[in-house]
């Protein structure tokens, strides 16, 4: 039997970084580097923990699922809807976003400005329509493929634009806004969605869950922290929301890539939602996973409602922190309701549930009143 270690590693990865990571170093800028890095360090210990909860979720649990199908499960119909919100509203957010970011990625690279991008994101939006179609068959075939490619290319970034960081990019600290990258990294980390197509990869030899889960949240970790290191320590406060439009158009390949991946993984996630957990078949939870989306994005476009930075901080952290306590006591009741041996398990009480949920809340609350 394959080792499927590495084709669920590069889902987990693949779908954790997207778009998030190309507005890191504009975040930062706004804070200095010694807090967007002590942010970086705090979320990633935060996230792995929160991970490894939900992985141990899914190994207790017989079927397929998806998030909403867990939250049913051990927190009833309420549980199911409130998941059901914050998946809804994070990944079709995080969708829009990307197609904003990828048609001004695109036009870009292809024309060597950025007025064709709504051109762009039509036609990226059309091709991942189609591929999502396919499903997990096309993600297996692809996924591992992009994910080397988008490493070689950030390895080459390091390469060139290493010699070329300015330390005093990286002393400057603006304290009113030390806490503005928090939504945003936050964001960057999530891939809750990409869980259950982890476990579905890797049946039959559940044992690299736990293994998974830690280098799927370790290497976006490093992955972020050089990319953030490079970025501001050559443009400082002048690097753009879309940071790697500041590398130059070959550079700029690498944000292109990365959000394909995601945008791919994660609209797989929320139409198996819809097909599974809700029994709207196949072509109906395609249907609303692709359109819903594109709408999102037309009316953001036109009305210029917000940024993809605003986009991301704000759904990442809310999404993602209402996930993130709905997960916790999920895992508590699975320890006892669950119907399958997991391979491993990790300790959860009361007093890790509040502290965490204690920072998730707070965090919302820094994002929409700091």
């Amino acid at each position: 039997m394959k080792n499927k270690f590495l084709p669920a590693l590069a889902v987990l990865v693949g779908t954790a970084i997207g778009a998030g990571y190309l507005g890191i170093p504009y975040v930062v800028s706004k804070s200095g580097f010694i807090p967007g890095l002590a942010c970086l360090i705090l979320v990633g210990i935060f996230m792995i923990t929160i991970y490894l909860y939900l992985g141990e979720i899914s190994l207790r649990t017989k079927g397929t699922h998806q998030l909403t199908g867990y939250a049913q499960r051990y927190l009833g119909k309420s549980g199911k809807m409130l998941m059901f919100l914050s998946m809804i509203f994070g990944i079709f957010s995080a969708l829009s976003a990307y197609l904003l970011a990828q048609g001004e990625s695109l036009s870009y690279v292809f024309f060597g400005v950025e007025s064709f991008g709504l051109l762009c994101s039509i036609g990226f939006w059309i091709l991942m329509a189609g591929l999502t179609y396919i499903g997990l068959s096309a993600l297996k075939k692809i996924e591992k493929f992009v994910v080397f490619f988008v490493f070689l290319v950030l390895i080459l970034i390091v390469v060139v634009f290493s010699g070329k960081i300015n330390l005093d990019n990286l002393t400057y600290i603006n304290p009113k806004n030390f806490f503005v990258p928090f939504g945003l990294i936050f964001f960057s980390f999530l891939a809750f969605s990409a869980m259950p197509e982890v476990e579905r990869i890797l049946h039959g030899q559940e044992r690299l869950m736990k293994k998974v889960v830690f280098f799927g949240m370790l290497i976006p970790f490093t992955v972020y922290l050089l990319f953030m290191i490079v970025l501001l320590g050559n443009f400082g406060i002048n690097v753009p929301e879309i940071a790697t439009l500041a590398l130059g158009r070959f550079f700029s390949v690498l944000g292109i890539l990365t959000m394909f991946t995601a945008y791919f993984a994660s609209t797989i996630a929320i139409r198996d939602m819809f097909r599974f957990d809700f029994n709207l078949g196949r072509i109906k939870g395609w249907l609303l996973a692709v359109f819903v989306p594109l709408i999102l994005f037309l009316l953001i476009y036109f009305y210029k409602l917000a940024s993809f930075v605003q986009i991301l901080s704000v759904s990442g952290i809310v999404s993602g922190g209402l996930a993130g306590i709905l997960i916790l006591l999920m895992n508590r009741k699975a320890k006892t309701m669950g119907n399958r041996k997991p391979e491993y398990s990790i300790k959860i009480n009361w007093w890790i549930i509040g502290i965490l949920s204690f920072i998730f809340i707070a965090a919302v609350v820094a994002e929409f009143v700091l």
